[in-house]
């Protein structure tokens, strides 16, 4: 989640502090009383996640020997300018920043802001952030890139900023920030070695908050989701404030629905569910309904947004709108042809990802979304279905789909003390803290997935700080989560897994799964800091060349290095530098015996900064070709760049360009593969 797109509020009421009662057993059976709290989280965050293993989960999966390559480049210095900076040896240009057209419908890009609504539908949405590629034929030269636009900077994205006239937002104004908003699919081939869009290609598409989908899984035609729209409850319309994504084995992208709760209002006594997630009683982010009435209305584009009951039922307004939105959304990038489809059985709430664990033929497939607010969740998908490996290559990738992701049990994540954890099941049998069942509160799957939220209150799941990106190891399946911050959190409600409070510099957790998917084994992989921070902040021993605050965007390469973005707020590192995207390799990461170990002071230097972005940006989004010889990473709400089509140019000292998010893509000069030896 952007900085600039979330509202940092603490939705979380339950008091759910499941840390509190393990913490005091953990203490005195171990006999450490004497160190307090303090002591035993020093001893969970250091003792590695192999050493956290026990009878009571399955044996971890051996630490490789050293088969994986080394870091090849040094760590860079912090930067602050209008420009992106990268490793010696590499070079960085733009690509496909916003406005760029996709088709012979929308005219060029206008640098005074004054591109149509219907220019905006057909290119480039606003605030790049998560993405995937995903090659033609196998090629690492050519390929599609599916790309989410997170949020809309209103001030850039019209002539003179947004207007209102007697209350109302004009509809031409309105329609083009529906626009730029959700999700996109680019063609995208190497010419002369550059990496270029290509104009008008027939796979060429965008996805925004009026495009209509499908609803699939335990949603699809209930009374949850029936609209004047969809009186059937099988479809609706668009995807919103769409930040981290996932992938499929299959060739399918995953795009999330992260802080879209802000674009409605409803003025009505809203339902749990809505209060929960974050729903407005007042006014939408955006005031987008306020343009209801208007003349050229088609098809109440703009009164959707209002869910305050005002017809009989369900089916005669909009009051159920919100419940099309808060899931995972399926796209097949290969097929023009086909539509988006809502996967509701992944659950509701502000997904800031969805990555999937490691494809092994014969078991269920997984998927792991973190809840990006305060005090919130981690969640695990996992499908019913056994993994076949020749629905790798399927006729029709979105009935795979249907056979994977619309049939499963969805999971929240409890982290207990001692290093292990449970994974709570969301379903109706299962019991709550309060000695009810999931289904006496919320009624069938459907209630429970609705109120995804509650549900994992109910069960005593752990609230994390401010979970975001997930990311799996290639080489061993463990599972790492990135914790961006969270100042909400008072120092009386710290536990193990979240122990700062406030936590104003993030970390990153990471687990490895029991065989029956039921429990796990954690430990806090990295703390960020700022480097001359004191040993309760600075605990994994950063210097300057590596520290960093709120990490956020995160993913493994095929050769098991870990790539990490920040989105920082923290004063004393945005002083030093902007966000930045980090690299380690954790299976290097051990100690005498082989085990796998947190970074700490010993070990840092293999911590690494590779590339800074420049002012005011938030760095979001990774991506690579199959050869590991591109990387695409994405710059979102710039203040004063770019300036050129090379991104690491310099805006010049007084010019004042409109800021464009863009992708920019990085290259090894000597042409080998990104960031190793």
């Amino acid at each position: 989640m952007s900085r600039d797109s979330g509202d940092n509020l603490d939705r979380n009421l339950s008091g759910n502090l499941p840390m509190a009662s393990v913490m005091d057993a953990y203490l005195s059976r171990r006999a450490v009383v004497r160190g307090g709290l303090g002591a035993a989280i020093a001893m969970i965050a250091g003792a590695g996640l192999a050493g956290c293993f026990d009878s009571g989960a399955s044996t971890p999966a051996p630490t490789p020997k050293p088969a994986t390559p080394k870091l090849g480049f040094q760590s860079i210095k912090g930067s602050r300018t209008d420009a992106c900076v990268v490793a010696a040896g590499y070079s960085a240009y733009v690509l496909a920043p916003w406005g760029t057209p996709l088709n012979n419908s929308g005219k060029p890009w206008q640098a005074d802001g004054s591109n149509s609504a219907a220019d905006q539908a057909n290119a480039m949405g606003m605030h790049h952030d998560g993405m995937h590629f995903f090659p033609i034929n196998g090629s690492s030269d050519d390929g599609l890139l599916a790309i989410n636009f997170e949020y809309i900077d209103t001030a850039a994205l019209h002539p003179a900023g947004p207007t209102t006239v007697d209350g109302k937002r004009p509809a031409e104004e309105v329609r083009k920030e529906i626009n730029a908003h959700g999700a996109g699919v680019v063609r995208i081939r190497k010419v002369g070695g550059r990496w270029q869009v290509v104009d008008n290609d027939p796979l060429n598409r965008r996805f925004t908050t009026a495009t209509v989908m499908d609803i699939a899984g335990p949603l699809r035609g209930t009374e949850h989701v029936k609209t004047r729209f969809s009186p059937s409850g099988i479809e609706c319309r668009g995807t919103n404030n769409n930040c981290g994504n996932g992938y499929t084995p299959w060739g399918t992208y995953l795009t999330c629905e992260e802080n879209w709760p802000g674009i409605f209002v409803n003025t009505a006594p809203r339902p749990a569910d809505q209060v929960r997630i974050g729903v407005s009683a007042t006014t939408g982010q955006y005031s987008w309904e306020t343009a209801a009435g208007d003349t050229s209305e088609f098809d109440d584009e703009f009164a959707r947004f209002n869910l305050t009951p005002s017809g009989a039922s369900a089916s005669d307004d909009y009051r159920n709108e919100a419940s099309t939105y808060g899931y995972i959304v399926e796209i097949d990038p290969y097929n023009s042809a086909t539509r988006a489809v809502k996967r509701t059985a992944l659950g509701r709430f502000r997904h800031e990802g969805c990555c999937p664990g490691l494809a092994v033929a014969g078991k269920p497939l997984v998927w792991y979304s973190g809840d990006d607010s305060n005090n919130e969740y981690l969640y695990k998908f996992v499908s019913d279905a056994p993994w076949d490996p020749a629905d790798a290559k399927p006729a029709d990738r979105l009935a795979t789909g249907a056979k994977y992701l619309d049939k499963g049990k969805l999971y929240v994540a409890r982290f207990d003390a001692d290093g292990k954890g449970v994974w709570l099941l969301l379903d109706a049998v299962t019991a709550t803290t309060d000695g009810t069942t999931l289904g006496a509160r919320f009624g069938d799957l459907a209630g429970i997935i609705l109120n995804t939220r509650g549900a994992a209150d109910a069960v005593g799941a752990t609230p994390m700080d401010r979970p975001e990106w997930t990311a799996v190891n290639p080489l061993n399946g463990d599972a790492y989560l990135t914790l961006t911050n969270n100042s909400a959190r008072s120092p009386d409600k710290v536990d193990a897994a979240n122990p700062r409070g406030p936590n104003r510099h993030g970390h990153i957790i990471r687990w490895h799964e029991s065989d029956d998917h039921q429990r796990f084994t954690w430990d806090i992989f990295v703390f960020g800091a700022n480097a001359a921070g004191g040993p309760d902040i600075n605990r994994s021993g950063l210097t300057e060349m590596n520290q960093f605050a709120s990490p956020d965007g995160m993913r493994f390469d095929s050769r098991g290095v870990l790539w990490f973005e920040t989105d920082n707020g923290e004063q004393s590192v945005t002083s030093y530098t902007n966000d930045q995207l980090l690299a380690v390799i954790p299976t290097d990461l051990v100690d005498g015996s082989g085990k796998q170990i947190p970074v700490n002071a010993s070990n840092q230097v293999d911590l690494r900064r590779f590339f800074v972005g420049p002012n005011g940006c938030e760095v979001t989004g990774i991506a690579f070709t199959p050869d590991n010889k591109t990387l695409f990473v994405n710059i979102q709400h710039p203040e004063n760049w770019p300036a050129s089509g090379i991104a690491t140019d310099a805006t010049p000292s007084g010019e004042k360009v409109r800021p464009r998010s863009s992708t920019v893509v990085i290259q090894r000069n000597d042409g080998g593969e990104i960031g190793i030896t």
